[in-house]
């Protein structure tokens, strides 16, 4: 498998989407983002207090949320009419532009 980009992941997305939940609303994919973050936030937190599992599970643990949110965000935006290639791209140039060391109290971000 090739590498996949945002645009081809949304794209392939929508078609398995419209496919398997034809009546779904925005704030499903949504919620599903939001659960997925919470088990993200489970398997650092047990990472971190070394309880429920090894290292290695926790780590498989956090990779497959953060591919379970990826993949619902790419849904939603299908949903609510967000390229989600460019969004990332767009807000990713703002963001590395801001120095936290240089300017701690806004990041070099203009107010």
């Amino acid at each position: 498998m090739g590498e996949l980009t945002l645009r081809q992941l949304q794209e392939e997305n929508k078609v398995w989407a419209d496919h398997n939940f034809p009546d779904s609303k925005p704030y499903r994919p949504l919620l599903g983002a939001v659960e997925e973050i919470g088990e993200l936030a489970h398997a650092q937190l047990k990472s971190e207090q070394g309880i429920r599992g090894t290292q290695a599970e926790h780590h498989a643990a956090k990779i497959d949320a953060v591919a379970d949110i990826i993949i619902y965000l790419a849904d939603y935006c299908n949903q609510a009419g967000i390229d989600m290639q460019s969004a990332v791209q767009k807000t990713w140039v703002r963001v590395r532009e801001r120095d936290w060391k240089k300017d701690p109290q806004a990041g070099g971000e203009s107010k």
